[in-house]
């Protein structure tokens, strides 16, 4: 320990002489890392596998410029809220449907048995599978502890980095390489894009074998996602939603939303008020396809293009999607995803 502090010093006056922008990143971030050492160590991550990460990481500046330019960054007020039809057509076009089926398909065996175990749907996981990664072809190739460390140090997010990067550090110490924990630049990693804290909690073997390979295993991976829809409240047995025609003359002021969501504000307010699926039937919807979802399962009402266009009637179970990623357009995509890939 003593010699790694000493080269983390050594090199935080070596940066410090070189000047600029990126010597002043340099020169903080290698003391911050000495910081996060004692937090580390604190919770569990041993000594070897600080020794061994920690005197790697420098500050990574595209990390930096891609979470800025988030929403809630630095690049402005967030966008006027668009037509979910653009993003319905590139996320569920018929390459990613057809890809679908066939990984569905290729998959059955595995996919009852977590069903079977889980309640979650064999093509909803399939969807989420698709929508993060297109069904593993391509994972990100961020080395993640650098991401981590550097968005960590930067500190728009430093309790929400600071987090993933020890949970990060804990992976390392059970063994699994570092190689392979490379993923998106906020840290998502694997097939179902797990952040590191999620993994350590929610990622389950689904083969057997004794691991929680998200990486490189599609049992592993999705046996992990539906362990991550229990966890969220999903519900078997209904529907995530139904796509339903909204008669002339509904009163949609009347239906307006009155709670105030704590989380995802933007997102909730597009929502109407609950109501039972007989009262929404009562109201004059008409279901667009199939049947309707038993009289007492509630909903809520989404018109993502506007007035005359396709509308939904959204379950708890929606609520579920949007906890794996808090976008209506997200969560509706991975459910219209689900439904023709099941169909």
């Amino acid at each position: 320990m003593r010699r790694w502090k000493a080269a983390l010093l050594g090199a935080v006056i070596a940066v410090g002489t070189a000047g600029g922008a990126a010597a002043q990143d340099d020169a903080g971030f290698q003391p911050y890392l000495l910081q996060v050492r004692s937090r580390a160590l604190a919770d569990g991550v041993s000594a070897r596998t600080l020794d061994a990460v920690l005197p790697t990481l420098t500050v990574n500046p595209r990390v930096v410029e891609l979470d800025r330019a988030q929403p809630g960054g630095v690049s402005g007020p967030p966008s006027a809220v668009l037509n979910f039809a653009p993003y319905r057509a590139r996320h569920v076009d018929a390459a990613r449907i057809s890809r679908g089926q066939r990984a569905y398909a290729a998959n059955r065996t595995k996919l009852s048995r977590i069903e079977a175990e889980t309640g979650v749907p064999e093509s909803i996981m399939v969807a989420i599978w698709g929508h993060e990664t297109n069904y593993g072809a391509y994972t990100g190739d961020f080395d993640l502890a650098r991401s981590l460390a550097t968005l960590a140090y930067e500190g728009r997010r430093r309790a929400l980095f600071e987090g993933e990067f020890i949970a990060l550090l804990k992976i390392l110490d059970r063994g699994v390489p570092r190689e392979r924990l490379k993923g998106s630049w906020a840290g998502a990693m694997g097939y179902p894009q797990f952040l590191p804290s999620i993994y350590l909690r929610l990622a389950r073997d689904g083969d057997g074998d004794g691991k929680a390979d998200i990486w490189t295993n599609e049992a592993d991976a999705l046996a992990s996602i539906g362990n991550y829809f229990v966890n969220a409240g999903w519900r078997a047995g209904q529907p995530w939603g139904i796509a339903v025609n909204v008669p002339a003359g509904f009163d949609r002021a009347g239906m307006t939303t009155r709670t105030l969501s704590p989380r995802c504000p933007r997102v909730f307010e597009r929502h109407s008020q609950w109501r039972t699926m007989r009262e929404w039937r009562a109201m004059g919807m008409v279901p667009q396809r199939g049947r309707w979802p038993a009289d007492d399962v509630q909903a809520t009402l989404i018109e993502p293009d506007g007035r005359g266009q396709t509308a939904y009637l959204l379950t708890g179970n929606y609520r579920v999607i949007l906890d794996y990623n808090c976008s209506n357009f997200y969560a509706l995509s991975v459910g219209l995803l689900a439904d023709a890939v099941a169909s």
